[in-house]
C-alpha cells in the first residue's frame, strides 16, 4: 500500500490532484481519498484545513509515507515556504516537487520555477527530490507522476519490511461507534505485526484494550504488518475515550513535561524562556511552556535560529511517545509557525 500526502497551499491545485489518484472518503480537516485496482494500493492525503492550522499538515505528513508538494504556475509563497521547512523537520525522505497547472504556463517559466525551487531547496531533505510539471485539466504529466509515486512505493515498502519485527505501535486517526461493534478506530501500524486477539494498551490513558479484529481495505485480515492502514474494533474501550493521535503499544513513555535535545530552524525565530510553544509528536500535540534553555551546558535566557539547544518544556496535557519519536515545536503566533525538532533527552 501506496500512502501519500499532498501539501500545498489552498490555491496550489493540490485537491485537484487528490481527486485525480482516489475516491474520496473520511473526511475531516484532512481528507483521505482511496484508490486500489489490479494490485495496486493507493491512499492519498490532503492537508484540507492547512493553511488555517498547521496540525492537518502535520497529520497528513505523519501517516504517510511519501509526499507531494504542490506548487502551481504563480511559485512559491508563504505557505509553501512553510511546508518546506516542516518537510525538512520532519525529515521526510520520500517526495516529489510537483508543479500544477502547467496547461495555464509556459515551458520557459516552468524551467524556470524549476531553477527556483532547486535554490531554495538546497540544504533541505527535497534537495534532491524529483521535480514534475503537471495539469490535471489536460493530464499531461500524471502518468509519469504516478510512475514515479509507484518506483518510491517500491523503496518505501522495502523500508517498512524491516520495522515488522519491531515492538507493534498503531497511530490512532479517526474513532467512531458502531452499533454491535463497539469502539472501532483507523489508524496506522507504524511498527511491528499486530494480531486479531492482541492484548495491548491504549496511550496515553493508560487502558488494556484488546483488538477484536482487524480489517485493511474493507476486508477481514488476521495480523497487518508495519505501514499498514488498519480498521481495528476493540474490546474493553469506549470511542468517547479515544482520540486522533492516541498510540495502541505496550512500550510507551506518558509524560506532560520534557526535556528534548533540539536543532531549531534557520527560518524561525530566537526562542527564549517563557515562550508558549506547541508540540507535537505522532499526531499528539500540546501546549508547553519554555522553562529552561541550555546551550553548551549553560543556562541562557533565548537561542538563536539555527542553533542547538536542551529545551525544558512543561505542559499539562499527556503525551504518549518511544525514545526514537522526533518532536516538532511550533509558535503558532509567528508567521512561519515551525520552531525546530527534537528528541527526549534520557542523560539526565
Amino acid at each position: 500500500m501506496t500512502k501519500i500526502a499532498i501539501i500545498g497551499s489552498e490555491q496550489s491545485g493540490r485537491t485537484a490532484l487528490a481527486s485525480k489518484l482516489g475516491k474520496k472518503g473520511n473526511v475531516s480537516d484532512v481528507t483521505i481519498y482511496d484508490f486500489t485496482k489490479s494490485g495496486t494500493v493507493l491512499m492519498t492525503v490532503d492537508a484540507t484545513g492547512y493553511p488555517k492550522s498547521i496540525k492537518p499538515l502535520v497529520t497528513a505528513l505523519n501517516i504517510t509515507d511519501i509526499a507531494l508538494l504542490c506548487i502551481p504556475p504563480t511559485g512559491l509563497d508563504t505557505y509553501a515556504g512553510e511546508c518546506i521547512v516542516a518537510l525538512d523537520l520532519l525529515c521526510c525522505k520520500h517526495g516529489i516537487v510537483v508543479l500544477t497547472k502547467s496547461d495555464t504556463s509556459y515551458p520557459s517559466a516552468l524551467e524556470e520555477l524549476k531553477k527556483s525551487i532547486k535554490k531554495i531547496t538546497t540544504g533541505t531533505v527535497l534537495e534532491n527530490w524529483d521535480l514534475i510539471a503537471i495539469s490535471t485539466t489536460t493530464f499531461e504529466g500524471m502518468e509519469e507522476l504516478k510512475e514515479l509515486i509507484a518506483l518510491t512505493g517500491e523503496r518505501v515498502d522495502d523500508e517498512l519490511a524491516q520495522l515488522n519485527d519491531l515492538p507493534p505501535r498503531v497511530v490512532i486517526d479517526h474513532v467512531f461507534n458502531v452499533t454491535g461493534i463497539g469502539c472501532v478506530v483507523l489508524g496506522m501500524v507504524w511498527q511491528g505485526t499486530i494480531h486479531a486477539k492482541d492484548k495491548m494498551t491504549m496511550m496515553p490513558n493508560d487502558k488494556p484494550v484488546e483488538i477484536r479484529s482487524i480489517q485493511m481495505h474493507d476486508v477481514d485480515v488476521k495480523s497487518a504488518p508495519a505501514g499498514a492502514r488498519v480498521g481495528l474494533a476493540l474490546k474493553n474501550i469506549l470511542s468517547k475515550a479515544v482520540d486522533r493521535g492516541h498510540v495502541i503499544s505496550n512500550d510507551e513513555t506518558i509524560a506532560t513535561d520534557f526535556m528534548l535535545n533540539c536543532t531549531l530552524s534557520k527560518f524561525t525565530k530566537r526562542i527564549a524562556v517563557g515562550d508558549m510553544l506547541h508540540l507535537f509528536v505522532g499526531l499528539q500535540s500540546a501546549p508547553v511552556r519554555v522553562e529552561k534553555i541550555l546551550m553548551n551546558g549553560n543556562a541562557v535566557d533565548h537561542a538563536a535560529s539555527g542553533s542547538e539547544c536542551v529545551l525544558t518544556l512543561s505542559g499539562s496535557k499527556k503525551v504518549a511517545y518511544s525514545e526514537t519519536d522526533r518532536f516538532i515545536l511550533a509558535n503558532l503566533d509567528e508567521k512561519q509557525r515551525f520552531v525546530g525538532y527534537g528528541f527526549c533527552d534520557y542523560s539526565t
